[in-house]
């Protein structure tokens, strides 16, 4: 009996270990001194929808063609009821990779039979998971990657990731939610942190989110402003400016801005010194989905000891465009 309760107590202990999120992982550069990361977005899965089988496959194939180190799921994961199998349906292609994951919310998904801290609980338990919360903050899905040097001694790089929040909360503002102050200021808190470790030099940095920023529409207007992408409508960003990407300028670590929201935008602006860029909708047929090409996704290449990345947009068939450098190619 005492063997058998043993052995049970060690069952459980493993079925637990193995329920927990990869909080403990170390994120890290590669021997080659690279980390990949895929951003997939604006997923809409519907359960039980052939209309979503489009965005599976090409979830599977941007996947064994890239194999990323991390994937960052940029919002609107999922579009109907019921939210539990959705999500479970659109994080399978991850899970069944073991590829560590994080995800943050759009304006979408907590619009079906769970809340956005009920999907969190739900997220958090699955392997791979890397999704955590900051408590005290606006919004659920804050919280930041870091990633350790190749050999493991030093944070080299760090990935912020921020709930953009759904709609406006302010009876006289319409439209879509934004990045709130108090999310701003854990952000400068935090950045000054990680660049005081390194010795008062901003670590290079990405951020990640899913309404863009009212700057991307200011940048595209810009005569002097190169774009490189598709832009098929105007970039649907809130009406409240709360000064993050000011923030972000200040701070001088975060080199690229990456959101979604907009189905038929894919481009890259550089605006300021920081490239201001669209993931590819990766959705199947569910919503508007009209960009040339289909879907796909973004993917962000960062090189352990240099303060610039690598993206470009990989679709169907082994199909890959918009491969550019920044700031090297961007900036003279």
């Amino acid at each position: 009996m005492m063997k058998k309760a043993l052995w049970m107590m060690g069952l459980w202990m493993m079925v637990g270990l193995w329920a927990l999120p990869m909080k403990a992982q170390q994120l890290k550069f590669g021997e080659d001194k690279k980390f990949k990361i895929v951003q997939f977005t604006d997923v809409h899965w519907v359960y039980n929808s052939a209309d979503s089988e489009e965005a599976g496959e090409r979830m599977n194939e941007v996947l064994d063609a890239e194999k990323p180190d991390l994937v960052i799921y940029t919002g609107d994961v999922i579009f109907a009821k019921p939210a539990k199998e959705a999500m479970q349906k659109a994080l399978e292609p991850v899970i069944k990779r073991n590829i560590p994951f994080a995800v943050t919310f759009g304006n979408h998904d907590d619009e079906q039979d769970m809340n956005r801290r009920q999907l969190y609980e739900f997220i958090k338990g699955m392997p791979g998971n890397l999704t955590s919360t900051i408590e005290g903050i606006s919004g659920v899905t804050n919280f930041i990657l870091p990633v350790k040097a190749s050999d493991g001694s030093k944070d080299a790089a760090v990935l912020y990731v921020f709930d953009s929040n759904s709609y406006s909360t302010l009876k006289h503002i319409k439209g879509y939610g934004w990045v709130k102050h108090d999310q701003v200021q854990w952000y400068i808190d935090e950045s000054k942190k990680y660049t005081e470790a390194n010795g008062g030099t901003p670590l290079p940095a990405l951020s990640f989110f899913h309404i863009p920023l009212p700057e991307f529409h200011e940048a595209v207007k810009n005569e002097g402003s190169f774009m490189l992408g598709t832009r098929k409508e105007k970039a649907c960003s809130p009406e409240i400016n709360t000064g993050l990407f000011a923030a972000m300028l200040e701070a001088g670590d975060v080199m690229g801005v990456f959101v979604g929201h907009d189905h038929v935008n894919d481009y890259a602006v550089s605006w300021k010194g920081i490239m201001l860029c669209y993931g590819r909708y990766t959705g199947g047929k569910t919503v508007y989905h009209d960009i040339p090409g289909g879907n796909g996704a973004r993917i962000i290449e960062l090189t352990e000891g240099e303060r610039q990345f690598r993206s470009w947009i990989r679709l169907k068939d082994g199909q890959v465009i918009n491969d550019f450098t920044f700031p090297s190619e961007w900036i003279k």
